[in-house]
């Protein structure tokens, strides 16, 4: 997929192909270079730093707002001076595609 803010999530029932390490890399390019693989390899997380609490939970009610909308759940930690949004396909045990596209679409309300 070209740009992924454009696509949508698909349902995770099982049935989506894992990524090779090679698609992973490829599509973690198009995103911002702040998101690292998580310790699992299974997720990707982005954490963002703050000088106050508000905007920390701002961005996590933008995290949570967008997860809703496109069906693809984050896993969103926050306190004061920060928020860690962490993707990953919990019906797949991994990444998947929609992992990427929600992460642009959070990259791109950023920006």
């Amino acid at each position: 997929m070209e740009d992924l803010t454009a696509g949508s999530c698909a349902a995770c029932d099982g049935w989506v192909p894992p990524l090779s390490d090679a698609e992973i890399e490829a599509l973690k390019a198009k995103l911002h270079p702040d998101w690292v693989m998580g310790a699992d390899g299974k997720s990707l997380v982005r954490t963002l730093k703050f000088k106050a609490y508000a905007k920390a939970v701002y961005a996590a009610n933008m995290a949570a707002f967008l997860s809703d909308k496109e069906g693809h759940h984050a896993d969103v930690r926050f306190g004061w001076g920060y928020c860690e949004i962490t993707y990953t396909s919990h019906e797949l045990d991994r990444l998947s595609e929609n992992d990427f596209i929600c992460a642009a679409k959070l990259d791109a309300l950023l920006a």
